[in-house]
C-alpha cells in the first residue's frame, strides 16, 4: 500500500561532503536521525499540520549599484515600513558577496528550479522534474519548530537522496533559535537553507510566518543574521514584493545586508493570491535584481518553456522557479506542454505532439515514489494535478479514486490504464525552437 515504507532510513544513503557513508542509526548535533517511516503529520504531531542564462557577476571592482531603479530607493516615503526598521549602513562585505557567487557557480549556476510547494514538492516529484530538465529544487516549507522538535515530523516530512541537489530546503518560521535549530539538522543534505517570507496564505497568518512577516522586518532581519552566521550553507529567502517598488527594494537591500546569499522574488505582493489571474510583476524582479549583488531568482508567469526564456530576458534574473505549471506537467522544462498552453506567440506549426501525456507522467512518478515512499496524502494531490485534464472528460474515474479511501500503487496503475483504454488521449506538446 502506498502507506507502506521500507525500513531504509532517509539518511542511509546520503553522503556527506567529504564524510563517509551515513549508517541508518545515526546523531547529528546530538540529535537522533531515525528511519523514515512514512507518517502523516497529523498522527506525527498531535494534529499539527503544517499548511502551508546566468547573468555575469564581472570584475568585483565593478560592484557600484547602477540600475535603473536607483531614484526609486532615493526618497523613501514616510509610509514606508522601513522607517521604522534600524538596519546597519554597512553594505554587504566583498567577501560574502564573491562567496555567495561562487557558491552559486560550484552548483552550475541552475536556471530551472522546482518551486517550494506545501505536500507537493517532496523528493518523489522533485525527482521526477529532475528527469525532464530541472537543474535544482525546493523541498516543500518544512515548520522550523516542529523539525527541530518532532522527529516523526522530520521523518515524515523531509526526505533525500544523494542525486537530489542542488537542493533548497525552506522552512517557515517566527523564532531565530528554533530556525538554525532545524537548519542545523538538514544542512549536511542541501545547499541552501531557505526562509519561506512569500506564504500568503490564512495559516500563515494564523502563524505568524511567510509573507506575514513582512510587517515585523526586524524579526525577518534577526532570522537570516541567525542563519548566515551560524551554518555553513548560505541562507536563502524566498519573498513577495510590496505595493510600493521603493519598499521592494529597501527589502531586498536588507535581506542582503542582513546575510542573504540568493533572494528569490514572487512577483506578487501578498494580497495577489490568484496566479492564473494576475500576472506576476516582472519589472519589479528586474529592479531588485539591478539592485542586489548576489543571484537572484524570478517567481511568476512561467507556464512553459518560452516563458522561461523570456522571463529571464526580461528580467536578468539569475533562474526561474517554477510551481502550478509543473504540478500539471512536470516535463515543463524539457519543453513540453499542453496544447492548449502553447504561448500567444506561439507558432502551431512548430509544435508536435509526443508520445509524452500526463498519464505517462504519473506512472513515472509512481515508480520514483515505490523508490522514494512518501506520505499518501501528497501522491493523491498529484493524481489530482496530473490528471485533472483528464478527470473533466472522465468524472467517473475521478470518483473512482475518491472513493479509495487508501491508495496503492496497483490501483493507482489500473486508474491510469483506464484512462489510457478510451482511446482519446490528450498528448504533450514539443515545439521545435
Amino acid at each position: 500500500m502506498v502507506d507502506a515504507v521500507p525500513k531504509s532510513c532517509l539518511y542511509s544513503n546520503i553522503r556527506l561532503h567529504g564524510h563517509p557513508r551515513v549508517s541508518t542509526s545515526m546523531q547529528f548535533r546530538g540529535v537522533a536521525l531515525k528511519p523514515c517511516y512514512a507518517t502523516t503529520m497529523e498522527h506525527a504531531c498531535a494534529g499539527l499540520v503544517a499548511e502551508v542564462t546566468s547573468t555575469a557577476f564581472g570584475d568585483l571592482s565593478t560592484l557600484s549599484r547602477e540600475h535603473e531603479a536607483e531614484s526609486a530607493i532615493n526618497e523613501v516615503d514616510n509610509s514606508s515600513p522601513f522607517k521604522k526598521l534600524k538596519t546597519e549602513s554597512v553594505a554587504m562585505s566583498m567577501d560574502r558577496i564573491a562567496n555567495a557567487w561562487k557558491h552559486w557557480r560550484k552548483l552550475g549556476e541552475p536556471k530551472l528550479i522546482v518551486a517550494p510547494m506545501v505536500d507537493q514538492s517532496e523528493l518523489p516529484f522533485r525527482m521526477l522534474c529532475r528527469k525532464y530538465g530541472a537543474t535544482a529544487a525546493y523541498t516543500p516549507m518544512l515548520h522550523a519548530r516542529l523539525f527541530a522538535e518532532c522527529a516523526k515530523y522530520r521523518a515524515g516530512e523531509f526526505t533525500t537522496c544523494p542525486e537530489d541537489r542542488p537542493l533548497f530546503v525552506q522552512f517557515c518560521a517566527n523564532d531565530p533559535e528554533k530556525l538554525l535549530a532545524a537548519a542545523q539538522l538538514v544542512e549536511p543534505y542541501c545547499d541552501y537553507v531557505d526562509i519561506n517570507l512569500g506564504c500568503p496564505q490564512r495559516i500563515a497568518k494564523r502563524g505568524n510566518y511567510g509573507a506575514f512577516l513582512m510587517d515585523d522586518l526586524p524579526l525577518v532581519q534577526s532570522l537570516v543574521k541567525k542563519l548566515a552566521a551560524n551554518l555553513s550553507v548560505p541562507v536563502s529567502c524566498k519573498i513577495r514584493i510590496f505595493p510600493k517598488l521603493e519598499d521592494t527594494l529597501s527589502y531586498a537591500r536588507m535581506l542582503e545586508e542582513a546575510g542573504c546569499s540568493l533572494l528569490a522574488v514572487h512577483g506578487r505582493t501578498r494580497d495577489q493570491k490568484d496566479g492564473k489571474v494576475i500576472r506576476a510583476d516582472w519589472s519589479a524582479i528586474k529592479a531588485v535584481k539591478q539592485a542586489l549583488n548576489i543571484p537572484v531568482l524570478a517567481n511568476g508567469n512561467i507556464r512553459c518553456l518560452k516563458d522561461v526564456h523570456e522571463c529571464l530576458r526580461e528580467t536578468g534574473a539569475d533562474g526561474v522557479i517554477s510551481a502550478e505549471s509543473l504540478l500539471e506537467n512536470p516535463a515543463l522544462f524539457a519543453g513540453y506542454h499542453l496544447a492548449d498552453a502553447t504561448p500567444d506567440d506561439g507558432n502551431p506549426e512548430d509544435a508536435n505532439e509526443t508520445e509524452l501525456d500526463q498519464p505517462k507522467l504519473l506512472l513515472e512518478y509512481l515508480d520514483l515514489f515505490e523508490k522514494y515512499p512518501v506520505p499518501q496524502r501528497m501522491v493523491r494531490a498529484h493524481v489530482h494535478r496530473m490528471l485533472g485534464n483528464w478527470f473533466r472528460k472522465h468524472p467517473d474515474v475521478r470518483e473512482e479514486l475518491n472513493k479509495e479511501s487508501k491508495l496503492s500503487k496497483d490501483f493507482l496503475e489500473s486508474l491510469v490504464r483506464s484512462l489510457q483504454d478510451r482511446n482519446d488521449r490528450i498528448p504533450l506538446v514539443l515545439h521545435k525552437s
